[in-house]
């Protein structure tokens, strides 16, 4: 029986998913979205996980598309002619679902990371890279379009350094991708586990359902006024404030202890 496409590891409160095609240096076919995506779902369902931590298998995070399905979609566009479209919005889905969930997404980045997994990276909340790593958008470059990255492109980099990458079929080093601030963190290989650990440890002092709560009013607010999202943001901090998670960590604050959720 072949191995998983996506390895799942579970410590506590963080869910590991690991992609592994390490033999394409884990280019994204639709068997890997699908269990990227399902394995997001479940854990969107199961409330004792407050992080998942997305990485690849082989010293490689991931090389985009897998070019070969790109090839078998349009052999069957005679008969199927939105099967290429159809193969590109999975993809889509997948990032929005990683982009909008409540959960803290960190990914972890070494060697390739190209396309789709240049996007994927985008839509973390916190991005991890090794020195190892080299990010490209090849897409241009194929006569095609990083179209369902382009979003998170723009939202991680800007809309010039965004445009400028787009155009020139973007080749940037760790270093520069932490300038640039494409990554969070830059680390050598080696000590990307400890980096990991201490930002897992910063994510789980802080109250899950306020950090959901968070990441969907600063989603939001990307496409607002403040002044629009006044009342609402009012409305979001009244429930946070009154409700259980709330309560604890106001009274664990007086008490000059630990709230329940904070990580020892």
């Amino acid at each position: 029986m072949s191995e998983p496409v996506v390895l799942q590891r579970r410590e506590g409160a963080v869910l590991h998913l690991s992609l592994n095609r390490p033999q394409v240096r884990n280019a994204m076919n639709m068997a890997l979205v699908l269990a990227l995506r399902e394995a997001l779902a479940e854990a969107e369902h199961d409330e004792g996980v407050r992080v998942i931590v997305l990485r690849g298998q082989g010293g490689h995070f991931c090389a985009g598309a897998d070019i070969s399905e790109m090839a078998t979609a349009r052999m069957k566009l005679a008969t199927h002619p939105n099967a290429i479209a159809e193969l590109n919005a999975q993809f889509g889905e997948l990032c929005a679902d990683f982009g909008r969930s409540g959960r803290a997404v960190v990914a972890v980045v070494e060697g390739t990371v190209m396309g789709g997994g240049f996007g994927l990276a985008c839509a973390a909340d916190v991005t991890l890279a090794g020195q190892s790593a080299v990010f490209r958008l090849p897409e241009t470059s194929l006569g095609v379009v990083p179209a369902q990255i382009a979003p998170y492109l723009v939202e991680r980099l800007g809309y010039s350094q965004a445009r400028r990458l787009a155009v020139t079929g973007g080749r940037v080093d760790a270093q520069r991708a932490l300038d640039l601030g494409l990554v969070h963190e830059l680390h050598a290989d080696a000590s990307l586990d400890e980096a990991l650990a201490r930002t897992l440890h910063d994510i789980l002092q802080n109250a899950p359902q306020a950090v959901a709560a968070t990441k969907a009013l600063i989603a939001k607010a990307r496409l607002h006024s403040p002044a629009s999202l006044i009342q609402e943001a009012a409305e979001v901090f009244s429930r946070a404030a009154l409700s259980a998670e709330g309560t604890e960590g106001q009274t664990a604050f007086l008490q000059k202890r630990k709230a329940n959720w904070m990580a020892q």
